[in-house]
């Protein structure tokens, strides 16, 4: 490296993340360990590994991703879920993750761009696509939030909760309907591939539309057999609804969880206004969700949590999965 280069090394990136401070909370040396000596914990029961949404550490997790990995798998994670490729080659981050021994288990793939550059979407050709799914090793996909309404733009100097709050307030049914039109597109597409595609909801899904809901549109307007559904639980609380009466009600048709919780007290909002709480310190019966999620056969539980953080993200992440470690359920 030539003089004057910023010089980026393992430790600091792990610094820079948080990760060396979390180092302290990893499963083992925690009270958890405690608890779960009184039974099975719940992963450990059923099987599966406790997965994390790499957008919970932010844009900084994708500097150095071998070290990102390694510390994520420290903490006690099982693998991953990429919000996007960090705009490095598919292959070269499926091999880093080999080599810290984190299995990749899906990517998060927006049907349009939020901006230009903003990497891999569905209007990509499908192909390209099923190849970038293909050099990752995995076969899931996610849509990670649903189409903007027609000239949406975000206006100088207003934050985005309020744009998008702006944006969907004012989106009629139609607009829904052809979101779900599209959904059924990008599902076919890619089911002809060999891949399976779900959606992820935020809370603006859940908002009243006429007499109705966005959520209810999409879900009887996309083919179950093209379209599945990550549910996120800490959306699904922050709108006012029961997690486990959603996940009932969908039923199979839910192949992956976001395990995000929300602050005691925190308010019903439908447009971005999270209170978040690190997984098991929140107001989520995680004892009772879990194994009734479980029961119907979701296969992968991806722990996230949305900004504002108290403290460093590492930590509240490896705070997250200290708990879902030592959980008893």
């Amino acid at each position: 490296m030539q003089a004057g280069q910023l010089a980026i090394d393992r430790r600091t990136v792990l610094r820079g993340a948080g990760l060396i401070g979390a180092m302290a909370l990893l499963p083992g040396c925690t009270s958890g360990a405690g608890t779960a000596a009184a039974g099975q914990p719940f992963f450990a029961r059923v099987g599966k590994p406790i997965g994390l949404q790499l957008y919970a550490l932010g844009e900084e997790a994708g500097v150095d991703l071998g070290a990102t990995f390694s510390a994520v798998k420290a903490m006690g994670y099982g693998e991953v879920e990429l919000p996007n490729l960090y705009g490095r080659d598919p292959a070269e981050i499926k091999r880093l993750a080999d080599a810290a021994g984190l299995p990749i288990a899906s990517l998060h793939v927006p049907a349009v761009p939020f901006a230009p550059g903003d990497g891999l979407t569905f209007q990509a050709d499908p192909d390209e696509v099923a190849r970038v799914a293909q050099a990752l090793g995995i076969s899931y996909l996610v849509i990670p939030f649903p189409v903007l309404p027609a000239g949406f733009a975000i206006g100088e100097g207003e934050p985005f909760p309020q744009a998008i709050s702006r944006a969907f307030s004012g989106a009629e049914r139609a607009h829904w309907s052809r979101v779900a039109e599209r959904f059924n597109q990008i599902g076919q597409e890619m089911t002809e591939r060999g891949l399976t595609v779900a959606y992820h909801n935020h809370n603006l899904e859940f908002a009243p539309l006429d007499d109705t809901t966005p959520w209810q549109v999409l879900m009887d307007e996309t083919d179950p057999d093209l379209l599945k559904v990550q549910l996120d639980l800490g959306w699904v609380a922050q709108a006012g609804l029961d997690p486990a009466e959603q996940l009932r009600a969908l039923g199979s048709r839910v192949t992956s969880l976001h395990v995000k919780d929300v602050a005691q007290g925190g308010a019903q909002s439908f447009y971005f206004e999270a209170t978040p709480a690190e997984v098991g310190s929140g107001r989520l019966d995680w004892a009772s969700i879990l194994p009734l999620a479980a029961e119907q056969g979701v296969a992968h539980y991806f722990v996230e949590q949305e900004p504002p953080f108290t403290g460093p993200r590492a930590e509240a992440m490896a705070k997250s999965a200290q708990f879902l470690n030592g959980l008893v359920a």
